[in-house]
């Protein structure tokens, strides 16, 4: 349905419940409309937020946590430092990795030899509950992050934070961090999301000997003393945030209440929004987003995913990939063009077409040599032994279906040309995390990933190195783990620096385990009297500078 709602005055309820055609969609929308107005009838100290995914955890430590439980961490909980800001030319604002500024902790102070740093932790910040902040729920919190294993354990190892023996809790209100090495990594690795600060007396009340760390508590029951307090969570429902008036970290969020709807059809979103119905919808297809630019009536924001990109994988465990040439061919039999403009619509940096096999710098993600050559392609695929081609099965994430299924559908066409038969295997979001990254068994599939820290050996530490969660293609390469290890810690600028991640950069050009398709746009559309968004790189919303402006007459 094309119909554009916010220029129709008599646009029914009853047509609102068609839109996104079908029974799925009208049965989501349902409980929506039941008691979304009512709430959002609280006036301008609420802020109505629509997504199609939302938490299935609020606790970010537990194992198979998703992307958008990340908006916990943020919202409900401090960490000892956050970065500061920046405004974009365009008016955006995003985070400046640059800047650490202060949150809970007031101030630190590196040792002369330069291998540990103190915290004076705020002694007027308190837990949800009323207790007071300590650094002794710091050295918990921390310890609980490096010891429950999986994906926080391995951030806090890209920071060098890998054992509770490194924290200690000096007096109520001193922290410190001895390090195993001094790394540029470390101090900006304390404001991600995961070293977040748990209330440990409320949380070890609930512990066990089965289960030390209280994870199936704090699952639902968040202890945290951020910003928001957790007014409700309905899991496939909504998440409602209360603030904390007692917050004493940054500046008291603009809005008393938020209420994050989860409503899986983009096209249901896109027409709360145009109702005026929602305040704020995140990461919109971007076919919305390129129709709603021209909307006078919202506002939409759309700024590059740094160090992200949209990707092919190409799993080495499937006899045909472990042969450089046949991942080569591959690349070159990616209709990149059709595929930018069917599933991107042009939203995002095309990431193919270098003309130089030689890295364009230290950029990252910057363009691969490849382009559409089916005549490389099938040359490729005879050295391998392949010139008959070869069966693969190509899977996606349903649950990323706007991007995933038009770009599968083409790439099966392309590689079609050059003998190989690709067979769709489309995949529910619920259990893409397990399947692809867990599993690792997928021989082809689409993939994204961006690493939360801005440099290009982060993003290899998590995307080529064995054995890492986002290393879905069982790649190994023992030169580029070497030299991944030897610049991790670096400073930048420093001797080596360049040659080192150029050198790791030409590896993924040659190897190209990973095909890069487009680094994509977080785009988010609000309306009008909406202020305060700031893009950030955990991709989820930091609902505290939000506000509303007074409605012009």
């Amino acid at each position: 349905m094309n119909r554009d709602v916010s220029d129709n005055k008599q646009f029914k309820r009853r047509d609102f419940l068609k839109i996104g055609a079908g029974a799925a969609a009208g049965a989501g929308l349902l409980p929506l409309l039941k008691y979304l107005p009512a709430e959002a009838a609280a006036g301008r100290d609420t802020l109505v937020v629509v997504i199609g995914n939302g938490p299935n955890s609020m606790d970010i430590h537990r194992k198979g946590t998703n992307r958008p439980s990340y908006q916990v961490a943020v919202n409900i909980y401090d960490r000892l430092v956050t970065y500061g800001r920046k405004k974009l030319p365009d008016g955006n604002v995003m985070y400046d990795y640059r800047k650490i500024e202060p949150e809970l902790a007031e101030s630190w102070s590196f040792a002369p030899d330069g291998m540990s740093v103190t915290f004076k932790i705020r002694k007027d910040a308190r837990f949800h509950d009323g207790k007071p902040v300590t650094a002794h729920d710091v050295k918990w919190s921390f310890d609980r992050a490096v010891s429950l294993g999986g994906f926080p354990a391995v951030q806090m190892k890209a920071g060098s934070l890998i054992k509770p023996e490194q924290f200690v809790a000096l007096d109520k209100y001193t922290f410190k961090i001895n390090f195993i090495r001094k790394s540029k990594l470390t101090l900006p690795d304390l404001g991600v999301p995961v070293p977040l600060i748990i209330n440990s007396v409320a949380a070890k009340a609930k512990a066990t000997k089965s289960d030390p760390w209280a994870t199936e508590y704090l699952h639902k029951n968040p202890q945290g003393g951020g910003a928001f307090k957790l007014g409700r969570w309905k899991p496939g429902q909504q998440t409602v945030y209360i603030r904390n008036d007692e917050w004493k970290s940054g500046p008291l969020p603009g809005v008393k209440r938020v209420i994050v709807r989860e409503v899986a059809s983009a096209s249901t979103r896109r027409a709360l929004l145009l109702r005026g119905d929602a305040d704020v919808s995140l990461d919109l297809p971007p076919k919305d987003t390129k129709e709603l630019t021209s909307n006078k009536k919202l506002k939409i924001a759309g700024v590059p995913i740094e160090n992200c990109i949209h990707a092919v994988g190409l799993n080495l465990n499937f006899k045909p990939f472990a042969d450089v040439r046949v991942r080569q061919a591959m690349a070159y039999a990616m209709p990149y063009e059709k595929i930018f403009k069917a599933a991107a619509y042009e939203r995002g940096l095309p990431l193919w077409g270098a003309k130089s096999a030689d890295p364009a710098g230290t950029l990252w993600p910057q363009p691969f040599p490849y382009d559409t050559d089916t005549d490389k392609a099938k040359g490729l695929l005879k050295e391998a032994g392949y010139a008959k081609g070869f069966k693969v099965t190509l899977s996606f994430n349903l649950g990323l279906a706007y991007w995933t299924e038009p770009t599968a559908l083409l790439i099966q066409e392309g590689l079609g040309k050059v003998g190989i038969e690709a067979k769709l295997d489309k995949i529910p979001g619920s259990g893409w995390r397990t399947k692809a990254l867990v599993e690792k068994k997928l021989p082809m599939h689409l993939k994204n990933f961006g690493g939360w820290l801005n440099y290009p050996e982060y993003y290899f530490f998590w995307a080529y190195q064995p054995k890492r969660l986002f290393n879905s293609m069982n790649y190994d390469n023992p030169k580029l783990n070497k030299l991944v290890d030897e610049t991790l810690h670096m400073p930048v600028g420093s001797p080596g620096y360049a040659d080192n991640v150029k050198a790791f950069i030409k590896i993924a050009f040659e190897d190209v385990p990973l095909i890069p398709l487009w680094q994509p746009y977080l785009d988010v559309a609000m309306q009008k009297d909406v202020a305060g968004y700031e893009y950030w790189f955990h991709r989820q919303l930091d609902v505290r500078p939000f506000k509303k402006l007074p409605k012009k007459a």
